[in-house]
């Protein structure tokens, strides 16, 4: 079937959450995207809708879509991230290899644009589960670099939490800290492998201004106005919406060095799974790096925290 490739407008996003849908039903990844979500990433600060997206269409259908996205900063690599999704029916070696050569092409593109001194690598995270793109990633030379496993705990029988040291107060959340609590995010993530610092505008989009973020399930440790320990919430209604289970996820969870080693990290996700459970959710979720510098994965296990599935990042430089 011949197939029609073009760049995605925003009057595409019911047709990419039908394609998301579509293939969740195979790949069981466990994410469930409704159209504000999408919408959400298509507007995104980083998301240059126009020159970094693609779709395939057969007729009216989209059955294969593409995603470019910039960094805020390439310290020293650039490191773009890409996204993809195709239909399980149209899975085939020519579309692979297209999406493969657009995604070659198109980073290059993005990344002359934003950082053309830095060298490039191109990043695409997939769940253990979509094996299918992982085959087209390695035959264009990805190598797999990175495993993140998503760990959950139960919030019904949550075990008893860690508490926190003493003199160390969980504060909750206010948007007059929003700047201060990115400055703690990038201290605290700037040895992290993959990661880079996020600007203002990205992370008010990303985090702090989603429409998913829970203000009132984060919380923050203090000096003066200086964040020296966080872990911020969100809430995805799209996903309780399709499984029918209310889950908190800790989406950034991090400790500046000066604490590090004296429970604030474990004490203050706990005392923010005890807010969650006093809320109703059924569960928490997190995502973490199996290399993670600061030993994280000890941290939330002790929470409770275990692992249910895999994604694995493969890069090509």
């Amino acid at each position: 079937m011949d197939l029609t490739w073009r760049p995605l407008t925003l009057d595409d996003v019911p047709a990419l959450a039908r394609l998301y849908a579509a293939a969740e039903e195979v790949d069981r990844t466990g994410d469930h995207f409704g159209e504000a979500d999408l919408r959400d990433e298509l507007v995104a600060p980083n998301v240059d809708l126009a020159r970094a997206t693609v779709g395939a269409w057969a007729g009216d259908e989209l059955i294969g879509y593409g995603l470019v996205r910039r960094r805020d900063a390439a310290d020293p690599v650039h490191m773009v991230r890409l996204q993809s999704v195709v239909h399980p029916r149209h899975r085939d070696d020519a579309v692979g290899a297209h999406l493969a050569g657009w995604f070659a092409r198109t980073s290059r593109e993005v990344h002359a644009r934003a950082f053309p001194d830095a060298p490039l690598e191109l990043h695409h995270g997939l769940h253990q589960n979509e094996r299918w793109m992982a085959g087209i990633l390695a035959g264009a030379g990805y190598e797999h670099r990175r495993t993140m496993v998503n760990m959950r705990v139960g919030l019904a029988d949550l075990p008893p939490q860690p508490p926190l040291p003493d003199g160390v107060e969980a504060v909750p959340f206010d948007f007059k800290y929003d700047l201060a609590a990115l400055d703690a995010r990038n201290d605290t993530f700037a040895d992290h492998w993959g990661s880079t610092v996020y600007e203002p505008d990205a992370w008010r989009h990303l985090v702090t201004g989603s429409k998913d973020f829970r203000p009132d399930m984060s919380f923050l440790v203090l000096d003066g106005d200086k964040v020296l320990a966080f872990v911020l919430s969100h809430f995805y209604a799209s996903e309780a919406e399709a499984t029918g289970i209310r889950e908190h996820y800790a989406t950034w969870v991090g400790t500046r060095e000066a604490l590090r080693g004296r429970g604030v990290a474990s004490g203050l996700l706990g005392h923010t799974l005890l807010a969650a459970k006093a809320a109703g959710f059924d569960r928490s979720a997190l995502n973490v790096d199996v290399d993670n510098a600061h030993r994280a994965l000890g941290v939330y296990e002790r929470c409770g925290y275990r692992v249910d599935d895999e994604w694995h990042v493969y890069a090509l430089s």
